[in-house]
């Protein structure tokens, strides 16, 4: 699926643009196939998510498989959801993996390679990255994504209770190459975690013309935290991407006291409902 020289953020905006900012997450739970009267196994899930596809593939903005849901059904799950990513870049709709993907070195660069990489079987859109190795451990993926005209959404601030302790966190030394405004590193002493790794993704979208390719997850509920630990969203110049519309409990309400100016670049992700 190469996309020669246009970036995943040019070919998002031009998207948001013409059908608005909704992410429809394919999640197949065990108990949404119960519902659905599917079989909880790699051919309940193919014929959900194929379902789904068809349903809002030319209305949503994009569309965002759960691949856990997938993998819990070995090879068949995995292969079922490769030929659901083939049947939306046919149908041109665009995907999101979320795999949450994080490690270091060699292996980093092969979880890049599963879902970055022109002719892999499971590259998607975008994919998203956890970064709490830390940001730069994320390099591989970073500079697949870009050579590639694909996008990543970084896991910043989630809406879990447990992410907490480490987003929170007050950073108390150095942390590297992408700190803060300025590339400083010295400015990130003081910060919290989920503040250095929004400004890293901002430093990487610094150049970018337009909508930027690398985004962040902020969870839809996060509401006052953004601005409590400073995250400035509003000058990501990248999409983010905000789980926990609908059955988790967010709307409308919720995505402008969480977002204010950044509701913009937000995707509002509905998975379960």
């Amino acid at each position: 699926m190469p996309h020669g020289s246009e970036t995943f953020g040019a070919r998002l905006a031009v998207t948001m643009q013409q059908r608005g900012n909704l992410c429809v997450g394919i999640d197949p739970h065990p108990a949404l196939l119960t519902a659905w009267g599917l079989t909880d196994d790699a051919a309940g899930c193919e014929r959900f998510a194929v379902t789904v596809l068809e349903a809002v593939g030319e209305t949503a903005c994009i569309l965002k498989p759960q691949v856990a849901l997938f993998e819990r059904h070995g090879s068949a799950g995995l292969a079922a959801l490769e030929r659901l990513l083939a049947a939306a870049a046919d149908r041109g709709v665009m995907t999101i993996a979320d795999a949450k993907r994080g490690d270091i070195g060699s292996t980093m660069a092969a979880y890049a390679d599963a879902w970055l990489r022109d002719g892999s079987a499971l590259a998607a859109d975008a994919v998203t990255l956890n970064p709490y190795l830390g940001f730069e451990s994320l390099r591989p993926a970073l500079n697949l994504a870009a050579e590639t005209g694909r996008g990543v959404f970084v896991l910043a601030l989630t809406s879990n209770p447990e992410g907490a302790a480490i987003q929170h966190a007050e950073v108390r030394d150095r942390v590297g190459r992408h700190p803060a405004p300025g590339n400083t590193p010295d400015q990130s002493i003081g910060h919290a975690v989920a503040r250095v790794i929004a400004d890293a993704a901002a430093w990487e979208n610094r150049s970018d013309v337009g909508l930027g390719s690398v985004g962040l997850v902020v969870g839809a509920t996060a509401g006052a935290a953004v601005r409590d630990l400073g995250l400035d969203l509003e000058n990501l110049n990248g999409p983010i991407l905000a789980p926990g519309i609908g059955a988790q409990g967010a709307g409308r309400a919720e995505l402008a006291d969480t977002f204010g100016p950044a509701s913009p670049l937000v995707l509002a992700s509905a998975s379960r409902s």
